[in-house]
C-alpha cells in the first residue's frame, strides 16, 4: 500500500510558477512510477506528466511541455512538480499518483493509488 499526500498548491498569477510535492509512505517509493493528473471543474481527469522508478524517462502532455517538470528523490520518497509560465488553463485540481507497472500505465491515463489532490488557480 501507498499513501500519497500533495502540498505546495495556491493561487498565482498569469506566468507565476508553483512547485508542487507529492510525499508517499511506504519504503518501496523506488519501486514505483509516478505521475500527476489535474482535472479542471466539469472536465475529465487528465494526465499531466510521469516519471519512471529510476527518474531518468520523464513524460508529459504536450500541453505543459517545456513549462512543466517532474522530478523525484528517492530518498525523501517524494516526487514534485514545478510549474512555469502558467496560464489560466493550468487551474485545476492536480493529484499525484502511483504504479508499480511501467510509467506508460500513467500516461495511459491509469494508476494503482491517488492522492486526495491540492488544487491550483492561475488568475489573469
Amino acid at each position: 500500500q501507498v499513501q500519497l499526500v500533495e502540498s505546495g498548491g495556491g493561487l498565482v498569477q498569469v506566468g507565476g510558477s508553483l512547485r508542487l510535492s507529492c510525499a508517499a509512505s511506504g519504503r518501496t517509493f523506488g519501486g514505483y512510477a509516478m505521475g500527476w493528473f489535474r482535472q479542471a471543474p466539469g472536465k475529465e481527469r487528465e494526465f499531466v506528466a510521469a516519471v519512471n522508478w529510476s527518474g531518468q524517462y520523464s513524460y508529459y502532455t504536450d500541453s505543459v511541455k517545456g513549462r512543466f517538470t517532474i522530478s523525484r528523490d528517492n530518498t525523501k520518497n517524494t516526487v514534485y512538480l514545478r510549474m512555469t509560465s502558467l496560464k489560466p488553463e493550468d487551474t485545476a485540481v492536480y493529484y499525484c499518483a502511483a504504479t508499480v507497472r511501467p510509467a506508460s500505465t500513467l500516461v495511459a491515463g491509469n494508476a494503482d493509488y491517488w492522492g486526495q489532490g491540492t488544487q491550483v488557480t492561475v488568475s489573469s
